[in-house]
């Protein structure tokens, strides 16, 4: 395909579609190439030093393709490696980061409930985030083993996702939490069932709106905006095999006549 310069995203598997549809919603004539690391997903429970070669290896594909810009659309992945990318990189780079800011703003008792991996909950980037916004809020955490993987198989309709929703949210309903963080990009195609499972009362955010609205400053800022009219296309390329990846980022991408390319980098 021809035409300008495309934003190129990716994230473990296909969680950083959630990111990606609200980029697309906010700039609809962006070209996107999206990067599915499904062949070494989950990152949650990687060493750090896995998480930034494997994001190395990925931003140098999409800077092969064209890429103007890169956007970790993978809260683990920025948590541990969006500084090293940025080192790395000439091309603007946009990460992504559990909603704490936003979260506690919203709050009206003070409690935050984070929905996250292991990693993330445990990285210096995240503490930094509780330290700088969460300030006269009580912010609980919750690791999520499994979720990614839900998402990754396209279960997340079926009733072993309410099963396992409810295992996590639980604790933090229990400590009267009015406030839950989706802290993975995989947790938004939950988020029907998390608003379900916790009521009306209880706010669930998530931060792909204010990443598309980053995106589109920075590329303001850049003058990377692109001018045209026409709506914008997107290819997708995954690590592991197109059978089962293609078959989900139909579902999620809500287009049945994509195709995922297998490329490994």
């Amino acid at each position: 395909m021809q035409g300008p310069d495309p934003i190129g995203f990716f994230d473990s598997g296909v969680g950083g579609l959630s990111v990606m549809r609200e980029v697309r919603s906010l700039l609809p004539s962006e070209n996107f190439i999206y990067y599915a690391d499904s062949a070494y997903c989950p990152y949650g429970a990687k060493p750090p030093e896995v998480i930034r070669a494997r994001a190395f290896a990925i931003c140098d594909f999409l800077l092969s393709r064209g890429a103007k810009m890169i956007v970790i659309a993978c809260n683990t992945t920025s948590i541990t490696a969006l500084d090293d990318v940025r080192k790395r990189f000439r091309v603007p780079v946009v990460g992504t980061e559990p909603a704490v800011k936003p979260a506690a703003a919203v709050t009206r008792n003070g409690k935050v409930g984070v929905l996250a991996t292991m990693v993330t909950l445990s990285g210096e980037r995240f503490n930094t985030l509780v330290d700088r916004y969460g300030c006269g809020v009580q912010v609980y955490t919750q690791p999520c083993p499994g979720l990614v993987e839900l998402v990754e198989s396209g279960g997340f309709q079926k009733p072993e996702a309410e099963e396992m929703l409810g295992r996590y949210l639980e604790p933090l309903l229990a400590r009267g939490v009015d406030t839950i963080v989706l802290g993975c990009t995989h947790y938004p195609f939950l988020r029907p069932l998390v608003e379900k499972m916790v009521g009306k009362d209880v706010a669930v955010i998530d931060t792909g709106k204010a990443v598309a609205r980053q995106v589109a400053r920075v590329l303001k800022e850049h003058g990377l905006l692109n001018a045209g009219q026409e709506a914008g296309w997107e290819l997708f390329y995954t690590s592991a095999g197109p059978a089962e990846v293609e078959p989900v980022v139909r579902l999620l991408w809500g287009r049945p006549d994509l195709a995922v390319e297998r490329v490994k980098v």
